[in-house]
């Protein structure tokens, strides 16, 4: 099974769109065909951002979040990361590719290109949304 790491706008815009982020969470995340690699520094960014205000604005949004969350704490694997790096300017991200490091996820996906301008981190492929799901995606 392959291992990915969501980085938190793919989770945003899975809860607020029908989208491609919405089925690599819905329709691969959550049924766990793939393994989803998660430390504790991510998950609470992702209960961070996920409890803004600014997103009430989209129905049920904080219900659609509780239920993800709960759903990826409890099937998530959840990696130690010991190692930190200093590679991406923005130094909030470097939580992602210290879990990529930790986790040897095959893949991170994230729709934030401005900031992860690599495209590969210890093993790990760094791919936006689309290029994922066009060209990585388990086939049924």
């Amino acid at each position: 099974m392959k291992k990915l790491i969501l980085d938190t706008n793919v989770i945003v815009s899975a809860l607020i769109s029908n989208s491609i982020p919405a089925r690599i969470l819905y329709d691969l995340a959550l049924t766990q065909k793939v393994q989803v690699c998660l430390s504790d520094e991510v998950f609470a960014e992702y209960v961070e951002v996920l409890n803004r205000g600014k997103f009430s604005k989209f129905a049920n949004f904080r219900t659609k979040a509780d239920v993800v969350l709960n759903r990826l704490r409890e099937t998530a694997i959840f990696y130690k990361t010991d190692l930190k790096v200093e590679v991406l300017t923005d130094t909030s991200d470097n939580k992602f590719l210290e879990l990529a490091a930790a986790s040897a996820a095959d893949y991170l996906i994230t729709g934030n290109t401005l900031d992860f301008t690599i495209t590969e981190f210890e093993y790990t492929r760094i791919l936006t949304p689309r290029a994922y799901w066009d060209d990585f995606t388990p086939k049924e």
